[in-house]
This record gives C-alpha cells, sequence and structure tokens, in this order.
C-alpha cells in the first residue's frame, strides 16, 4: 500500500470496474483506508471500489475533507457519468459521510454508515478523556494504542493477523493527528433539517457489543432523524465490525435489498460469511 503524504486520494483495492456502480468507503480515524481490505473481495463482486485514504498527517477541517472527498468522487465520475455511487461511512468515515451526502446529495444513489462516531458526544467520560489526550507524550501512544484494542474490536472474531494489522495501523498514526481528528469528532455537528431532507434510502449498521461508542443507540437516534432508513444491529460485533471473519458487507446489502438488480450474485446465507 502506498504512503500517502500530500493530499487525499482514493485507492483502489484491486481492479477498476467502470461499468460497474461506484463504491466510495470512508475510514474510521486511521484514515487509511487499509482496514477495508478483508471486505473488498466480496465487494468487487458487484462495485467499483475506492477507499479514501488521508495522509497521515492530514489536519484539515470537516469543510476541506468533505471537498477534497466531493472532488474525488466527480474526478471518477468525469470516466463514466451515468453510474450510480454508494457512499458508505465507518465511524470517523461516517461523520464525514454524513458532511458529504447533505454537501451533495444528488451524487448518491444509497449511502451506508457503520458505527458512526457522531455517537462520540454520547459519552460524556469519553469527551472528557480526549481533552487530556493533549498531555500525553507521543511515546506512549504505542501503549495506548495496545491498550484500546479490546475497546476497539471484538477481538475473538477477528483473526490474529487482522488483529495485528488494526494495531500496527493505530500506532502508524502520530499523536498530533490522532488528537486533531479526535477534537474533530468533539466538535462534529450536522444540520439535521439537510439529514431530514436526504431522498436517499440509507443503512444504518451498528455492532451491538461496541465498547467504545454506544453505536446502537445513535443508530437508532438517526433512523428517527433520517427518513428512509433500514436499520441492522449486528449482536456479537464490536466497533470494528467489517473485519470480523463472520461479517459480509455485501451480504449484507444484497440482503437489505441495496444492490443493482443486474448485477446480483445468488449467494446462500444473507447475511455471513
Amino acid at each position: 500500500m502506498l504512503e500517502v503524504e500530500l493530499k487525499p486520494c482514493f485507492l483502489t483495492p484491486r481492479q477498476v470496474k467502470p461499468e460497474f456502480p461506484l463504491f466510495v468507503y470512508l475510514p474510521g480515524m486511521d484514515g487509511t483506508g487499509r482496514l477495508l481490505r478483508s471486505q473488498t473481495a466480496g465487494l468487487e463482486v458487484g462495485f467499483d471500489v475506492r477507499c479514501l485514504a488521508i495522509p497521515r498527517q492530514d489536519l484539515t477541517s470537516w469543510d476541506v475533507l468533505t471537498s477534497n472527498v466531493l472532488d474525488l468522487i466527480h474526478a471518477e465520475l468525469e470516466r463514466s457519468s451515468q453510474r450510480p455511487v454508494y457512499l458508505c461511512g465507518e465511524s470517523f468515515g461516517g461523520c464525514l459521510a454524513m458532511k458529504v451526502a447533505i454537501a451533495a446529495p444528488h451524487l448518491f444513489k444509497r449511502m451506508i454508515l457503520i458505527n458512526p462516531a457522531s455517537a462520540f458526544k454520547l459519552r460524556p467520560w469519553l469527551d472528557w478523556t480526549s481533552q487530556l489526550m493533549y498531555l500525553v507524550p507521543g511515546c506512549f501512544y504505542d501503549v495506548g494504542a495496545l491498550g484500546l484494542l479490546p475497546f476497539l474490536a471484538s477481538l475473538p472474531r477477528i483473526s490474529r493477523s487482522v488483529r495485528q494489522e488494526l494495531l500496527k495501523t493505530m500506532r502508524s498514526v502520530p499523536s498530533e493527528t490522532v488528537n486533531w481528528r479526535v477534537s474533530m469528532l468533539r466538535e462534529f455537528s450536522i444540520d439535521e433539517d439537510k439529514l431530514r431532507s436526504l431522498q436517499q434510502t440509507v443503512l444504518l449498521i451498528a455492532g451491538g457489543s461496541d465498547r467504545l461508542l454506544p453505536s446502537v443507540s445513535e443508530i437508532q437516534r438517526l433512523a428517527e432523524i433520517i427518513p428512509h432508513n433500514q436499520t441492522l444491529i449486528l449482536p456479537e460485533s464490536g466497533h470494528a465490525c467489517l473485519l470480523e471473519e463472520s461479517v459480509n458487507l455485501y451480504k449484507i446489502l444484497q440482503s437489505y435489498n441495496f444492490l443493482e438488480t443486474k448485477i446480483t450474485p445468488k449467494v446462500k446465507n444473507p447475511l455471513w460469511k
């Protein structure tokens, strides 16, 4: 995976399929996009997949990130302007996805929000603790990442190699970038009236065993705001549910009729690998 140092870009996991719907994935706070790799083989059955990668040193605002994502999507659509676009945001990326969607709602056919970190403010202790992170020396972040792992993921449901990749990815983000993105979550706000005006169907997914954020409460709250929505609670899943061996996002989308009919393959089990 190439290092991204200059500005946000899209990573293409395997191959370009311009005849397929464009699937845009906005990652969690690590910003690398590399943690989607366990899902890309499934998604590429029916999508042309792009993963947003944000530079490790990026300290830009929500507005700038939103503009960057829209520029990247428009660049993709210049090659094939008629194809539908699916917008998927996980955790931090869920917040960004909402910003992007209300900025250009006409661009998207469907949206998927997975454990959106808009729930950050619903955990007061996490908000208070995060404000002290600026006092923690950068040399302690490696230890902190290891301690955070059980809260970020349901470890028994993730393979050892994926756990190691998750830890490596967490440690790759500089402490000042972590602090900045946490401050963005503390300050995150969204125009609820604009969310209410969305015409797309939005799939809201939450890990029922998310120990980091109250994701179930948050998708229930969002379901009361977004007019066209479907909700899915994965009862045993943690915050980083897409890393779990039993979770297959493509089959979930198929089960919830989120796919283009002409490219829907037959699978036996609608939710799991």
